[in-house]
Formats: C-alpha cells, sequence, structure tokens
C-alpha cells in the first residue's frame, strides 16, 4: 500500500489570499493556544509547525539592543534633514540589516517598535530625541518615509513590520504613567492624531503601540480612538502592541480597574492585541486572560480579534511562505553604501544657526577643538553597538591633519582625599578587557548587570586623578586615567568599569554634596554615599566618606591653552544622552549645563574666532550675540565627526532645518503638562515671542532666492507653484518651505502653518520650479461646534521661504469654503468638552470606555465659553448632566448667571452622572453661553429646551 499524502492545510496555500488562510489558521488553534499568542513572547505551535514569535524589535535610527549595527543619527537629526528620500533609505538600510541580523540571530525581531511620531511640543521633554518635529505634517512625512523604507516595496511581504509609537499626546516622563494629558478636541484633530493619521493611510504600518500615559483622563491603553480613530484609516488589520509594563499599571499605578482581569480584558476589548508584560514570563498574563474568560469578561471572539490582527502581520512577514518571501536569506549588512549612508545623514542632518562669515575654514586653518563631547561618539537608549566611530576631533585630525589639530576635553582632574589623609585609588585592570556593555545583544537591555570582576576602588597614599565632567543641575560623572568611568555594580562596589554611561538606571553617575568642611560623594542610581571600607570602596546606608575635593586642573584652563594658540576653536558642548534628559527623565531647563558655560567663555575670551557646535538631543537656550558661528547637530552616529569636519571644510554646505522651535528662555515655555497647544500659544503654530531660532531656520554657505509665488484653486486642491534660484557660486541644497495663515478667522488659528516643503540642490546659477498640489482639506481646522473638519471661506495667505520667519515669497488667495453655523444648541446640546476655549479646566473621562467629560483644575474656578449658541425663538431651561460635587453656573455672554446647580449630595462616583435642571427668563437668537465650575463637580453635557 502507498501511505497517503495528508492535504496542505490551507493556511500554508500560497495560492489563497493572507485573509483566508488566516482565517483557516484561527480555526485550527485551540482556545489555550489563542491565550498563549496574546503575550509579547508567543510560544511555538509544534503540532501546526507554527513558529514562536516576538513582537517588538527597538530600530528608531538603526537596529538596537540587538548588538553592532549601522547607527545614523538620533530620529531627531533625521528629522532635522527635512529629507524624505534620504529617510527611506536611511529605513531601508535599518530593515535589511534586520533581515540580515536575523539570519544569525533568531533573537532579532521583524517586528520594528519604530518610528515614534509623538510631536516635540516641548523641548524639555526627556525623550525629545525620538521624535521627529514639533509639526505634525513634517513628521508625518519623515515618518511615511521611514516607514516605507522599514516595510519595503512589495505589494504583498514586508520586510519588517512598523509600529508607530506612541499613541497618545505622550510629552512627559514627569508622573509618565498616571499623568493625564488633557487634550482639547481641536488639539486632538489638528495636532496629536494628525501624525499618526496621514501615515497610517499611506499604508507604510503594521500598528501603532500606546504611551503610558493617559489622555482626558482615561489610560492610552483603553483609549476609544483605537476604535473610533486609528482602525478607521485604514482597512488592514492593524497591530497593537503594549507598551512594556503598561498592562500591569492599570491597576499597580493608574488605579484605574480593580482587577488585573478587568484591565486586561479592558484592554484587550479597546484594541491592544499583544501584551508586553513581564519580559519574558507569559505565565502572568494568560492567568489574567483565563480569568477575565472565566468571569465572563471577555469571549474567544475577542480572543480571535486580537490573534487575526497578530497573524496578518505574520503572514505579511513571509513567516508561512518562505519560498516566496522576497527577503528572505542574506541581506546586505555594514556594507560600503551604509556606511556611505549614515554619512550623509550625518551631514544633512547639520544645521548652521549662525555663521558671521567665519565658516568654511581655510585648509590651512589650526584648530583647537575643546569640550566635553569634544571627542565622543555618544549613543542613546535606542542605538545599536558601534561597528564604526567617528568623533568631532577624529574627523578634525582626518580633515584637517592631526598636526593642525590641538585637543583639550575641558574637564576638571581631580583628587578625591578621605578624613583619613588617603586618596582614591583606581586598581590596574587585567588586560583581557569583557567586551563593551549590550555588544552581545540583549532582549531587554535594562536586565544588563554591571562588572564584577575588576577590583574594586581603594584608598592608597597615592591616588588616582579623575575626570570630572558635570552634566548639570549637579549630576556629574568620574573618569578614570585609562578613560574607564567609575560606576556601581549589584554587589554595591565602586569600580572603573564602564566604557560609557549608560542603562536603563545609570550607574556611572554621582553628586558632590557639601558636608563640614568637605564633600559626600552620593551615587545616584542607587541613592547611597560613597563609604571607604578594608575590602574596598562601595555605597552604603551608613558611615559616608567625607572627601576633599582637591582639583589639580581646571577644565578652563586647558581650554584657554589650546584656545589661545589656534586660528579658530570649535566648542562642542551638549548632552549625553543618557543623563539629565532622557526616557523618565525630562529636563529641567534649556540652558547648558554651567562647567560647559565657563568653557564656552574661557574659549571666547581667549580666541574671538570661536565655533559654538552644539550636539544634543534637544534645543538650548544659548547667547549667540558673540560667537560668530553657532551650528546644531543631534547625536549624529557613527559618522558624525567625518560629518561636522566636512561640513567645517566646507566639503559640504550644510542645509539641515530645525524641526521645532528653539526658546530663549525657560520663561518662554509653557507648564511641561499643558498639552493645549492653542490655549498656552505653543510651538511655532502658535507662539507669540520672539524665538532664540525659530522653527525651519538653517543657514547655508550658498545663496538662494525665490520668485514670485502662484496659487490657483483646481476642482477641489490648490496648485502652488515658485522658482528657486541658486543665486550664489557655491553647490548647496536648499529646503523651501510653504507655509499658509488665515487672515481673518473666526477662531484662533495657527500665526503660519507648513503645508508642504522640499529640499533641492540646484547648481549654482540653476532654477528650479516647485509645484505642489494641496488638498482643499490642508486648510481645513477641526470645527467644534459642527464635530467636523472644515474649511472656512475667506482668505488664505500663502508664504514661501527659508524657514517659518524667514518668508521670500507670498500671495492671497480666496477659498470659497464652507460659512459657519450657529451651534444647534437646541437641538443637539452643548458636550462639555466642545468648548471654544477655557481656562482653569481640564477634560476628564465620561466612563471608563468612552466619552469626555470636564471639571475644574483642583484649586481653580473653571470657565468655558461656547461661541454663537443658536437658541431660536427662545429657551428657557437648562439641564446639566455632571457627577460628583461642586457648583455649575450659566450665563449668556457677559451677562448675569441665569442658573446656579449643584447636586444635593455628592454622587456615588465619578462616572454616576445626574441631570439637574433650572428654570430662567427666555433666552434667544445668537448667543456665546458661558460655563463656570466650581468644586470636582464633572459635566458632561449641557442642554437647554424651551
Amino acid at each position: 500500500m502507498t501511505a497517503t499524502t495528508p492535504p496542505t492545510p490551507a493556511f500554508r496555500d500560497t495560492g489563497l489570499p493572507f485573509a483566508k488562510r488566516i482565517d483557516d489558521l484561527l480555526s485550527r488553534l485551540t482556545l489555550d493556544e489563542k491565550i498563549g499568542f496574546l503575550h509579547q513572547f508567543g510560544p511555538a505551535v509544534e503540532r501546526l509547525g507554527v513558529a514562536a514569535f516576538r513582537t517588538g524589535q527597538e530600530a528608531l535610527h538603526g537596529v538596537a539592543w540587538m548588538g553592532p549595527a549601522t547607527v545614523f543619527p538620533q530620529a531627531v537629526g533625521l528629522g532635522a534633514t527635512w529629507n524624505e528620500e534620504l529617510v527611506r533609505r536611511v529605513g531601508e538600510a535599518v530593515s535589511r540589516e534586520a533581515r540580515a541580523m536575523r539570519v544569525r540571530d533568531e533573537r532579532v525581531g521583524l517586528n520594528v517598535w519604530a518610528p515614534v511620531v509623538n510631536l516635540l511640543r516641548h523641548p524639555l521633554w526627556g525623550r525629545n530625541e525620538e521624535g521627529y518635529s514639533e509639526d505634525p505634517r513634517l513628521t508625518s512625512a519623515i515618518a511615511t518615509a521611514y516607514t516605507h523604507g522599514l516595510r519595503g516595496d512589495h505589494p504583498l511581504y514586508w520586510r519588517t513590520a512598523p509600529v508607530l509609537k506612541h499613541w497618545l499626546a505622550h510629552n512627559n516622563e514627569t508622573e509618565r504613567d498616571t499623568a493625564s494629558s488633557s487634550v482639547r478636541p481641536r488639539v486632538l484633530h489638528e495636532y496629536d492624531l494628525r501624525a499618526f493619521r496621514d501615515t497610517v493611510e499611506a499604508g507604510t504600518v503594521a500598528g501603532v503601540m500606546p504611551a503610558y500615559n493617559l489622555v482626558n483622563g482615561r489610560p492610552n491603553h483603553v483609549s476609544p480612538y483605537l476604535r473610533e480613530q486609528l482602525r478607521t484609516w485604514t482597512e488592514e488589520d492593524l497591530l497593537v502592541c503594549s507598551d512594556a509594563g503598561a498592562p500591569s499599571n492599570l491597576v499597580d499605578s493608574e488605579h484605574y480597574f480593580d482587577t488585573h482581569e478587568e484591565a486586561t480584558a479592558a484592554a484587550l476589548r479597546a484594541g491592544v492585541d499583544s501584551f508586553t508584560d513581564h519580559g519574558t514570563d507569559s505565565s502572568t498574563v494568560i492567568g489574567r486572560v483565563r480569568g477575565a474568560l472565566e468571569r465572563g469578561l471577555l469571549t474567544e471572539a475577542d480572543l480571535d480579534t486580537a490573534v487575526r490582527r497578530q497573524l496578518s502581520v505574520r503572514f505579511r512577514l513571509g513567516e508561512f511562505d518562505p519560498d516566496a518571501d522576497p527577503y528572505a536569506g542574506k541581506q546586505p549588512f555594514d556594507t560600503p553604501e551604509h556606511r556611505a549612508l549614515a554619512q550623509e545623514a550625518a551631514e544633512q542632518a547639520i544645521v548652521l544657526l549662525r555663521n558671521e562669515n567665519l565658516l568654511p575654514l581655510a585648509p590651512d586653518t589650526r584648530i583647537a577643538v575643546v569640550g566635553l563631547l569634544a571627542d565622543e561618539c555618544k549613543l542613546d537608549w535606542y542605538s545599536g553597538s558601534l561597528i564604526h566611530r567617528s568623533t568631532p576631533l577624529e574627523g578634525l585630525y582626518e580633515r584637517f591633519g592631526a598636526d593642525r589639530v590641538e585637543f583639550a576635553e575641558g574637564v576638571d582632574r581631580v583628587l578625591l582625599k578621605t578624613s583619613a589623609g588617603t586618596f582614591l585609588h583606581v586598581p590596574p585592570a587585567p588586560e583581557a578587557a569583557e567586551p563593551a556593555r549590550g555588544a552581545e545583544g540583549a532582549l531587554d537591555p535594562a536586565l544588563l548587570a554591571g562588572r564584577t570582576d575588576l577590583p574594586p576602588l581603594t584608598a592608597e597614599p597615592a591616588g588616582s586623578e579623575l575626570a570630572l565632567a558635570d552634566w548639570g543641575e549637579g549630576v556629574l560623572t568620574l573618569r578614570a586615567p585609562d578613560g574607564r568611568y567609575l560606576s556601581v555594580a549589584e554587589d554595591g562596589y565602586l569600580r572603573a568599569s564602564a566604557d560609557q554611561p549608560g542603562g536603563w538606571i545609570v550607574q556611572e553617575t554621582f553628586r558632590l554634596e557639601p558636608h563640614g568642611d568637605g564633600h559626600l560623594l552620593r551615587h545616584v542610581g542607587t541613592g547611597r554615599h560613597v563609604q571607604v571600607a578594608a575590602d574596598g570602596v562601595k555605597v552604603a546606608d551608613d558611615d559616608p566618606e567625607v572627601f576633599e575635593l582637591i582639583v589639580a586642573e581646571r577644565g578652563e584652563d586647558a581650554v584657554t591653552r589650546a584656545a589661545a594658540r589656534a586660528d579658530v576653536v570649535v566648542v562642542v558642548a551638549g548632552n549625553d544622552p543618557h543623563i539629565n534628559g532622557r526616557e523618565t527623565e525630562d529636563r529641567t531647563t534649556l540652558r547648558l549645563p554651567a562647567q560647559q558655560e565657563r568653557l564656552l567663555r574661557a574659549a571666547r575670551a581667549a580666541n574671538p574666532r570661536t565655533v559654538l557646535v552644539l550636539t544634543s538631543a534637544y534645543p538650548y537656550a544659548v547667547d549667540p550675540a558673540d560667537l560668530p558661528a553657532t551650528l546644531w547637530t543631534a547625536h549624529g552616529g557613527q559618522a558624525a565627526g567625518t560629518a561636522l569636519a566636512r561640513i567645517l571644510a566646507g566639503d559640504v554646505s550644510p542645509a539641515g532645518r530645525l524641526p521645532q522651535t528653539w526658546y530663549a528662555d525657560d520663561a518662554d515655555l509653557p507648564d511641561l503638562l499643558d498639552y493645549d497647544v492653542i490655549g498656552g500659544r505653543q510651538t511655532y503654530l502658535y507662539f507669540e515671542g520672539t524665538p532664540l531660532f525659530p522653527f525651519g531656520h538653517g543657514l547655508s554657505y550658498g545663496a538662494f532666492s525665490y520668485g514670485e509665488l502662484t496659487a490657483d484653486v483646481v476642482d477641489s486642491s490648490v496648485r502652488v507653484s515658485f522658482p528657486v534660484t541658486n543665486s550664489g557660486d557655491v553647490t548647496a541644497d536648499e529646503v523651501a518651505q510653504l507655509y499658509v495663515r488665515a487672515v481673518d478667522p473666526s477662531v484662533p488659528r495657527p500665526r503660519r502653518e507648513l503645508l508642504a516643503h522640499r529640499r533641492v540642490g540646484p547648481a549654482p546659477g540653476e532654477t528650479v520650479e516647485l509645484s505642489f498640489v494641496l488638498p482643499l482639506s490642508a486648510f481645513a481646522f477641526w470645527d467644534v461646534a459642527v464635530g467636523r473638519w472644515r474649511v472656512e471661506p475667506g482668505a488664505y495667505e500663502l508664504l514661501a521661504g527659508a524657514s517659518s520667519e524667514d518668508i521670500r515669497s507670498r500671495v492671497t488667495l480666496t477659498l470659497d469654503g464652507e460659512p459657519a453655523a450657529a451651534r444647534a444648541v437646541v437641538e443637539r446640546g452643548l458636550d462639555g468638552a466642545d468648548f471654544d476655549e477655557q481656562s482653569g479646566v481640564e477634560i476628564v473621562d465620561r466612563d471608563r470606555s468612552a466619552g469626555d467629560a470636564v471639571t475644574a483644575v483642583a484649586g481653580k474656578e473653571g470657565e468655558l465659553l461656547f461661541r454663537r449658541c443658536d437658541f431660536g425663538d427662545g429657551v428657557t431651561g437648562v439641564a446639566m448632566e455632571v457627577s460628583g460635587e461642586g457648583t455649575a453656573e450659566v450665563s449668556v455672554g457677559d451677562g448675569p448667571v441665569l442658573a446656579s446647580l449643584s447636586p444635593s449630595a455628592p454622587t456615588s462616583g465619578p462616572y454616576d452622572y445626574i441631570t439637574l435642571r433650572a428654570s430662567f427668563a427666555v433666552v434667544d437668537g445668537v448667543r456665546d453661553v458661558r460655563v463656570r465650575l466650581r468644586g470636582p463637580l464633572r459635566l458632561a453635557r449641557v442642554g437647554f429646551s424651551g
């Protein structure tokens, strides 16, 4: 007899569409197998030949955490290129390297968690480095380009499956898992959602990741916007992956639900499909899902929906079609092309902020390069390990010759003397050194431990001279003579063991705290003081050592000597991405750290021909008035130093542009937790002050002129064109920017708003004609009176130029639009959150699943203004849906209070609403309505009747 070959399962049949194959595979999975798929680390189903699958692979500007990979500029630097074509190629290179790395290490995932499209609303946000821009259109343009590169061009199969982070309105690390962003409808639609929407609609996104924070009082992991907004933008089955530990936060820190079973069920029903919680251990999540099923909080159909979305991604990644997957097999890794692309991206990201005829430098210039970052190539939390490395010093050596470049780091050289008269001493390290932290790759680098194979510091008659760098706010690092940073491992001993500060909890930072005639040395990571013990120097809870700080050399003195001997001094200042401004930690000021300010002043005093190079993840407030040249670059990846040297030498003309406003002073900033960009007059869109450097700013070694701007309405779009001419004698790029301003709007509109941009590189004397076709919807705003987008009729000024403030050509266009309609309050009433203006009010959740309410900010009286409310022939009564306790008052225009309503007793809970009613004299016609709130009263809705 001949054995019968079993039929090929339908899910293995490449001739069937993915949807039918997913249906078949889903039908074969048991309930327990489906539950297992809901954790980030989904197990294999061996009986079906289905492999294990992990959601999540960090790839923000290169493949991160999994060992050596090409490191491109930070995301904010990619945003500064304003170059979608370049960023698409970067995304393509990153995805190719992810595929190549997976061939040799199956831990490397293809569901990549990148890019970050949170808008850079506030420059003190600790994760500023991860976003692209404060502008939603620029952000979505760069994000779409990056995800296009990550996805690939095949119509069916994806090279990697990108997930956008972090949904939604997330710009604070302070209390990030408990703080609520109050986001009014206009800001929600015109600002925060827009950056996500355009990229999702482009078809290059596999999913999103909700953020840790709450929006309008409701955690993002149970956000109704996942269903009401995100999933309406595409027909694809988008995969929603939770952020790490966030499902547990719903109960543990946010106390939004009483039990984890309720929280898990609510998140799954809201649209979370994969739970990133408890690391690789899926048992807790599995137990919660089973508990929710047993309690009737979930059905198997709910699980099917989530598993279907996961399988959709896996099919698109070619997992079930290895012979048909065009991206399977060997892919390029660390190729000459990737190295050249890293350099090109670093060059294009550099922004020339100021230049008083000092740059470019002549080939024979004698240069002093100084500063804490002058010989650094810093990485951040979402970087891979460097294969190649170029610091500013190395780049200048290579370009100008080592004999013409002098270096002074500017650290203070110090000795720490104990109360016994001995000094901290760094023992010599064994010759066989361990690899750099993270070089071998780690699924969770937060779990990487410090080294314990090296001898701890001791106290000896002869001490070691340490390099002290103060990174601001009193946070400092100490480096041994051999270049290793002092660090504390799990055993508590102090060793010179780290190649760089880093880790989820940085173990290489300290504070010197005055104590009597000396200082205590506090280790920031553990919070403990340093103690000198018989078996070595360690941190402890008691008996801290009192040190005398002996300064052998001030950094300013070394900088002064080097600067005085040079033709030009290049000061490289900025931040370490792991210190004072990073994930979990917001900045407190725009100012440069005091030590770096002193180094800059010393260099400038010794040599007026000073170039300031700010290398940082975010803007600084620096006074450039007495500096002939200033540049900014984000941490530029592996080729940062080479790129900077080529810009300084004029081999490449700078053409980066600022992707966010640089404010002149901390006083210009709103509160970090104020998400109302309209009412708070935030970002270039609404800021009415004078910025240090405006959005879109960036100078060139070349010169460009703009010709006449023309605009015509054709069908349902506006066609705009203008010429740009390279009027100089330098080959250079120009970033032409097109803005719009509503001339006489009925509601607050942006001072100017970016509509489009293009980076072009005409040759000297050449003119390029730039044309843009803009849908009329680009001129719309979210009209809270009708709950949808509306193009207001009237005049719009189109402005073309080199930045948001450097306008070279303009024209006024009249659009017919849709006339405003008064609010039909008799028929529709007023939702509390649909106000036109407010003061002292925050938006909160109407209930745990959907809807908004408003309440007065604690300790304040709140006021809401609803404009142009149509009362028709007249109304005589008001009804308010409220919960809690307090008082709500209603008035019309600037008139007296018509009604004051308060619950007779507090309602039983914040979601238990009652209706309060009152009568008043007839009010008719179209009038403005004011509502004042006092106390912890929640207002959901106001209705009127005759």
